[in-house]
């Protein structure tokens, strides 16, 4: 059966279909992004919402996915022919499966083939947030500064056409202004991306265009629009060709593109909207009014844990999340790195016991019917472990505390980059936007053992610490001489247990 509006009451029990009437629903958000991790998330909070009982005014958050890029065309093609239906697969650990139709997508929009098209979407009354899960580069930061970057072709393009924007901030900045010039509210703008202070820096790189573009309207939004900063969490790797075939074969069900995902899902928002929000509070999402120690304790875990396991996996030849915690070494050694060098840098987060958080994200990382890949959690590693683990890093080397577990993590890192191999020989899948210069960077290995950690676009001057230099240096030679990073794994295990010893 193909899935789309006309078979929704034609639909076995077992896919959970909504019960909610989708003709009366309103687009009252428009998400830029509709990627796997939107529709495991905001969309799936969304439709829970809408099937709540209690909540009478779900019906005005449906929401309108947009893709600006040629790349989004294939998913909005999809989408369109299954009148947004879409099916969400959630696998336990334990081996059950549970699946549900969420129905709180109502359209999509291709911003390259119509860009005015979204423009008015976002400027419409009933739009109240502009929700984006567009990753690192989409926000157009200059490495350099962490300023917005003026210099960026299509930023330049947007400023010269403001009514065919290629960036999100074009499109944002040409809403808004219609909304101003048309007397509407502002809307609230909410990245749901996994960004440290994410709405911060969605605002700081939305002015940063309008100043290029419209310097009037700076003002306006600096007062009217609120950019609340969230932490998200839900691990969803790419949908598979076997999922697609287990809703046939199971279920007798043609969706073209489902979505699993694990059963754990966590949303903590700031309380910050310009022109109300969903109740999604009914629903599980937890509003608070910082979010940064929540946000902190997941990069600094949960994130750079990923890593940790993804570069470190990779190298050792494993394929997928699961697979690298079926080793018990590596499960030894995240924990290893969790305990000592990550946790006693956290800040105490109210509510949550960070050793239950941690046992939890061991679990949830070998789930064995998740099967992330590694080649996933490695890209772009460049914009990641500066926020995930170098954090980490500095401050156990402002209070002398140990660093080998994320140390041998960047020598790691250092090996993948040049190589691109795993210790056996055999590829490895690399995409990283400085790809070149890190594999540049590493290349100079063998005559300058430091020469990766001084490339300052990512690392600024952690090589000049002496101890970090020294630790980096011994376990980079070592990797080079004989890439079975197990050794390493367990040498640098050792040491972070004797804290009173050397870090090498």
């Amino acid at each position: 059966m193909q899935l789309n509006q006309s078979n929704l009451s034609r639909l076995p029990e077992e896919l959970n279909p909504p019960s909610y009437d989708r003709s009366r629903i309103k687009a009252g958000i428009v998400h830029v992004g509709v990627g796997g991790f939107h529709r495991s998330h905001e969309a799936y909070y969304t439709d829970e919402l809408m099937r709540s009982s209690d909540t009478s005014d779900a019906s005005a958050w449906g929401i309108c996915g947009v893709g600006l890029r040629e790349a989004d065309r294939k998913i909005a093609k999809v989408l369109r022919n299954q009148d947004c239906l879409y099916t969400l697969i959630v696998k336990d650990p334990g081996g059950d499966v549970r699946t549900r139709v969420i129905g709180s997508l109502v359209d999509v929009l291709l911003g390259c083939d119509d860009p005015m098209a979204v423009i008015e979407q976002m400027a419409s009354s009933d739009t109240k947030i502009v929700s984006l899960t567009i990753t690192e580069g989409g926000y157009n930061v200059d490495p350099a500064s962490g300023d917005f970057d003026t210099a960026n072709a299509d930023a330049i393009h947007d400023v010269q056409n403001p009514q065919q924007p290629r960036l999100v901030f074009g499109y944002l900045t040409a809403a808004l202004r219609l909304r101003r010039e048309r007397g509407l509210p502002a809307i609230t703008v909410q990245s749901c991306d996994n960004i440290q202070h994410n709405g911060d820096l969605t605002r700081k790189m939305l002015l940063g265009f309008a100043r290029m573009q419209d310097a009037d309207l700076v003002k306006w939004i600096e007062d009217e629009v609120c950019f609340p900063n969230a932490m998200v969490d839900r691990i969803t790797p790419v949908t598979s060709s076997a999922d697609i075939d287990y809703l046939h074969r199971q279920l007798d069900l043609d969706d073209a593109w489902p979505v699993t995902c694990e059963p754990f899902c966590q949303w903590i928002i700031e309380d910050n909207f310009s022109n109300g929000r969903p109740e999604w509070e009914k629903v599980g999402a937890q509003f608070v009014t910082d979010v940064t120690p929540f946000e902190t304790m997941k990069l600094r875990l949960l994130n750079a844990g990923h890593s940790v396991l993804g570069l470190l996996g990779s190298l050792f030849g494993y394929q997928t999340i699961d697979q690298t915690l079926g080793d018990e070494l590596f499960v030894t050694f995240l924990r290893g790195f969790f305990d000592d060098e990550a946790t006693p840098m956290l800040d105490a987060v109210e509510g949550i016991d960070l050793g239950q958080y941690k046992s939890t994200l061991i679990e949830r990382f070998g789930n064995p019917n998740i099967k992330d890949s590694l080649a996933r959690i490695c890209l772009e590693s460049s914009s990641k472990l500066p926020v995930f683990l170098l954090p980490t890093i500095r401050r156990n080397l402002e209070q002398g505390g140990p660093i080998a577990h994320a140390t041998l993590v960047i020598a790691a890192w250092c090996y993948y980059s040049e190589h691109h191999t795993d210790r056996h020989g055999n590829p490895l899948d690399v995409v990283d936007e400085q790809e070149a210069a890190l594999q540049q960077a590493a290349r100079k290995t063998i005559r300058d053992p430091l020469a990766f950690i001084k490339l300052e676009s990512v690392f600024g001057n952690l090589a000049e610490d002496g101890r970090f230099a020294e630790t980096y240096e011994h376990f980079v030679q070592d990797l080079y001489r004989n890439p079975d990073v197990s050794i390493l794994m367990r040498q640098a295990t050792v040491n972070d247990e004797a804290k009173d010893k050397p870090q090498i």
